[in-house]
């Protein structure tokens, strides 16, 4: 146990007060004269020797204001809290009612979304595996064991390793492979008007190599709009056309340099913390401001070498997740310092101690052979 505020216990200092009140309030002794011993010899008073009358009540009251003292000084408890109910979840693919059998009365859940029971429908997958692993790990208070059944292969895995910050027991079951792993989406294609700088078709036809690994499609000529999929570039401080600005109100996504409004969510950031891409949505399209221009010489963090596949990401998002062996995809437990348990007050059954010591001394105070003394 330890105190959240150790100077509430100046309080017990007030233990003098019932001290002093008991010796102030003893029953004094009447001295009565007897004949027959005032022939006898005066001799010396022992020294009265200090003592307590009602000793019970006064011990009741040392006690209250202790017990008041310490509820001041906000005890709580720091030691490791009991431990949870192990937690079972099961892949939405899988016959959960079927894997649990009649054994066990631990808590099953779908791996899905808010972690329904087993008992209600089966849920629909809107989030990968590994996801929605890391945020039951950090629900789940810690020292609470965890049972993950998954499928076999094993679909929607991440490019690394999965780290919780528990040990696993990991239950691959064997399930046919359903449909062929879908195909990574590919890269969007970048469309320059007739009018773009040198500077700006150099830096555009960089990223093009790196995401495709060929040369860039040649400038839109004319009043030629970007193709379905295509991102338009739009560069310098002209406004767009007319047909441009249609085509962007249908869906189209047009990247310019143009500075953003300030409410517009970012995208992307600098290494600096900056924003670099920035998003404003027209019509059912993406306009994409690039902060800071398209020309490398005058916006410096174009030239980082990851900045391709940062700019992928930013416009569509993680890769697709791929198809693995089960058994090959255990988590890890990660080599990080256990969490610091939190404090659990304990001042709600200190203050019933209070009112339980309060109710005593009233009635130690109030009893019948107290008021017939008095």
């Amino acid at each position: 146990m330890s105190l959240l505020f150790p100077l509430g216990l100046l309080a017990l200092l007030s233990a003098l007060l019932p001290l002093l009140i008991h010796l102030a309030r003893r029953h004094p002794y009447t001295p009565l004269d007897f004949a027959a011993l005032r022939w006898l010899r005066a001799r010396v008073r022992p020294r009265q020797r200090i003592r307590f009358d009602d000793w019970p009540l006064l011990l009741v009251r040392l006690l209250l204001l202790a017990a008041l003292a310490v509820l001041l000084a906000h005890p709580a408890l720091t030691g490791p809290a009991p431990a949870a109910p192990a937690w079972t979840v099961v892949a939405p693919g899988l016959d959960a009612k079927a894997l649990r059998g009649k054994a066990g009365t631990t808590p099953w859940h779908w791996l899905a979304p808010a972690f329904p029971e087993i008992d209600q429908p089966v849920p629909v997958q809107t989030a990968t595996l590994p996801s929605l692993l890391r945020e039951l790990d950090a629900r789940l208070p810690a020292g609470t064991a965890l049972v993950v059944h998954v499928p076999d292969p094993l679909s929607d895995l991440d490019g690394q390793r999965l780290q919780l910050s528990r040990t696993v027991r990991w239950v691959p079951h064997a399930v046919p492979l359903r449909a062929a792993t879908p195909a990574a989406t590919a890269a969007p294609v970048l469309r320059l008007h007739d009018g773009a700088t040198a500077p700006v078709q150099r830096w555009a036809a960089a990223v093009q190599r790196a995401w495709h690994g060929q040369v860039m499609p040649p400038a839109l000529a004319g009043g030629a709009l970007p193709g379905a999929g295509e991102i338009g570039v739009w560069s310098g401080g002209k406004p767009l056309p007319g047909n441009w600005q249609r085509w962007l109100q249908q869906g189209g996504q047009v990247l310019v340099e143009t500075p953003a409004p300030a409410t517009a969510p970012v995208l992307l950031r600098a290494e600096g913390g900056e924003p670099l891409l920035q998003q404003q949505r027209v019509g059912r399209g993406r306009l994409l401001h690039l902060v800071g221009g398209l020309d490398v010489a005058v916006n410096p963090a174009l030239q980082r070498p990851d900045l391709p596949r940062q700019l992928r990401i930013a416009l569509q998002g993680e890769p697709r997740a791929r198809v693995g062996d089960a058994r090959d995809h255990a988590p890890t437990k990660a080599s990080r310092p256990a969490a610091r348990a939190e404090p659990r007050d304990i001042g709600v059954w200190l203050a019933v101690l209070v009112l339980l010591l309060f109710g005593v001394e009233r009635w130690l105070a109030s009893a019948p052979q107290r008021r017939r003394r008095a």
